[in-house]
């Protein structure tokens, strides 16, 4: 998020600057001059700015290195209106305005401006780098604490144990406008808005950024400059081809009189010069004689020819030959062949070929791509280091929440005390047709896979950003994954749902199943009961039936053994009184048989009981 928020800022200030336009001057100068300078700076009104600057029009330090490292001052000169300066310095009196205006020498001192206006005045503005003392009080508490208090240079106290002095050299910027021609310094203080990285609070950083790659001894040397005797030799080589052009003449005609006279038309007329040449220019063809009346070989058979005069041609070829040369000298010098500039593709050579001869003729202008580099990156690096003053202005913080989102600038309050190494964003080339293909490659291969819809791939195909198009298709990846994990996990769930509902269903139909069973069955076992019951209470009332018919015959049979019972004893007690009788009466014979002595005598029947015959087994109580 930090390193977006970052770029997403330098994006914004870099649109809002058109620095597309600023780098194509800044390289033009590269290729011109050798020599290519922005100026980046930051006022609380418009935020930060940067300009391209004319390095006709800029004095520096006497340097030997190309990118202008060790440099203590730098200055650019403007040529501004009387209006504009009263604008910028208000302190200016009128009589200084005028002095100014008036200034005899104010025009000497500038080349360059051709078509001079009086109403304009030439100001040199300028930085110069220098160092001053960074004087801190440490004052100690009675706690034992020690508390940093910044001071100016002139804090020189007598010393004292509650507080020392303590000091460090740093370097410092000052800023300083001068008129040209004149001793009127209108401006001369310390830079407000000093550009220090974090990672090296003593140091400062200039608001000019220069580079000139072919620079030695402080000497720059162009990709023009090179062209330069070459390109005098191809002009004057065209003007010798144009004074030969002047100078050649057409084709003539050779008219033989004679060869004419000689040609006898049939038609009792001679063949003139004026039909002759209506006739050869009209048609091509001439009529002539190869012998005269007397018979002799005519010299002027052929009575038109034409004069090829003109040596033209051989002079023109010659100077071609050396234009070509030369044009052959500017391509060795500067490195830029016929692959690189178009102008003689060999049909013969493929493309592999081609693009290997445009990529050695790139190795010989690396040194301006480098440089265009540099200052690129050194324009983004004072960019970054800027941030955390458009960050304390509201005006410019809400100017920078316009161009980038709330959530950036939130996320760049928590680092603006960081500069561009603390959190490491370098400056990157634009992706080549290589890096495209294979981000197009792996846009493709998502959208097969279905990881990515056809609307990401359009979003991320809008994307000029290599490292953000990566970064946008992982995070609609993630995003696409994301939703349909959801979308499963809601099917998951609505399966779920209606595999329960269906459960649920099955349930409450097999539970009204088992109801309605239950009550078949509960139904049944009553009707069963019932008719249990029926024939329960039907058997019952037939057993009471029965158990009254049979306590009926119960009764009666009792009452019948009974009676039997009772007629039994009383025949038995008739019997046995009938036996006692008997008893008495075969005792008293045999009383009287012992008394008399009688015969033995029989008592038993002789066949005439009734009741010999007789059986009462059937009527016994079961």
């Amino acid at each position: 998020a930090i390193e977006v928020a970052e770029e997403e800022a330098i994006s914004a200030v870099l649109a809002t600057n058109e620095f597309d336009l600023t780098k194509a001057r800044v390289n033009q100068d590269l290729v011109n001059i050798g020599i290519g300078i922005t100026k980046t700076s930051f006022n609380p009104a418009e935020g930060v700015v940067i300009d391209y600057v004319d390095p006709a029009y800029c004095v520096w330090s006497y340097t030997e290195d190309p990118h202008f490292e060790d440099i203590y001052y730098v200055g650019e000169v403007k040529s501004i209106t009387i209006p504009e300066l009263k604008k910028e310095f208000p302190n200016i009196s009128n009589e200084e305005l005028k002095k100014i205006q008036d200034m005899p020498g104010n025009r000497r001192m500038i080349r360059g401006f051709e078509s001079y206006d009086y109403n304009t005045v030439q100001v040199l503005y300028f930085e110069y780098k220098t160092y001053a003392d960074q004087v801190f009080k440490i004052k100690r508490t009675d706690s034992g604490l020690e508390k940093a208090i910044e001071k100016t240079d002139e804090f020189n106290p007598p010393p004292n144990d509650n507080f020392e002095r303590v000091a460090r050299s740093i370097e410092v910027l000052y800023e300083g406008a001068k008129v040209i021609g004149t001793d009127i310094m209108l401006k001369w203080e310390m830079s407000e808005n000093m550009t220090r990285p974090l990672a090296d609070t003593t140091r400062v950083e200039m608001s000019y950024s220069l580079c000139a790659p072919r620079m030695y001894k402080g000497k720059i040397q162009s990709l023009i400059s090179k062209c330069i005797g070459f390109a005098d030799v191809i002009q004057l080589t065209h003007l010798k081809i144009q004074q030969v052009l002047s100078r050649m003449v057409p084709d003539g005609i050779f008219l033989d009189m004679d060869g004419l006279a000689e040609v006898d038309l049939g038609n009792g007329t001679n063949y003139n010069p004026a039909e002759a040449l209506n006739m050869y220019f009209q048609t091509g063809s001439v009529v002539g004689r190869s012998l005269t009346q007397d018979g002799d070989m005519n010299r002027g058979k052929v009575p038109i020819q034409e004069l090829n005069s003109s040596n033209g041609m051989g002079k023109i070829q010659s100077l071609i030959t050396a234009y070509n040369y030369n044009m052959q000298m500017i391509r060795d010098v500067t490195g830029l062949n016929e692959a690189r500039d178009g102008s003689l593709p060999s049909a013969d050579s493929l493309v592999g070929l081609q693009k290997m001869a445009a990529n050695a003729s790139n190795v010989a202008t690396k040194h301006i791509q480098d440089a265009s580099l540099f200052l690129a990156l050194s324009t983004c690096e004072n960019i970054s280091l800027k941030i955390a003053d458009v960050l304390n202005f509201p005006l410019t913080k809400n100017s920078l929440m316009n161009s980038i989102s709330t959530f950036n600038v939130a996320t760049l309050n928590e680092i603006q005390n960081l500069n561009l190494h603390d959190f490491g964003i370098y400056l990157e080339m634009e992706p080549d047709d290589e890096e495209k293909a294979e981000l197009a490659a792996n846009i493709n291969a998502s959208l097969q896979q279905g990881s990515i819809d056809i609307e990401d791939a359009i979003d991320i195909r809008e994307i000029k950003n290599l490292k953000l198009a990566n970064q946008m298709l992982k995070l609609k990846r993630k995003k696409k994954l994301e939703r349909e994990q959801a979308v499963t996990q809601q099917n998951i769930q609505a399966q779920a749902e209606a595999n329960a509902q269906a459960s649920e269903k099955a349930a409450m139909a097999e539970v009204q199943k088992q109801q309605a069973l239950t009550s078949e069955k509960v139904a049944i076992e009553q009707a069963k009961s019932q008719f249990e019951i029926q024939r329960m209470e039907r058997e019952a009332q037939i057993k009471k039936q029965l158990m009254a018919t049979e306590f009926e015959y119960n009764m009666q049979l009792a009452q019948a053994q009974i009676g039997a019972t009772t007629q039994k004893e009383k025949e038995i007690e008739d019997r046995k009184d009938k036996r006692v009788k008997i008893q008495g009466t075969q005792q008293s014979e045999l009383i009287q048989q012992r008394q008399t002595e009688g015969m033995p005598k029989n008592f038993e029947s002789q066949g005439n009981d009734v009741m010999g015959g007789f059986d009462l087994s059937s009527f016994d109580p079961t």
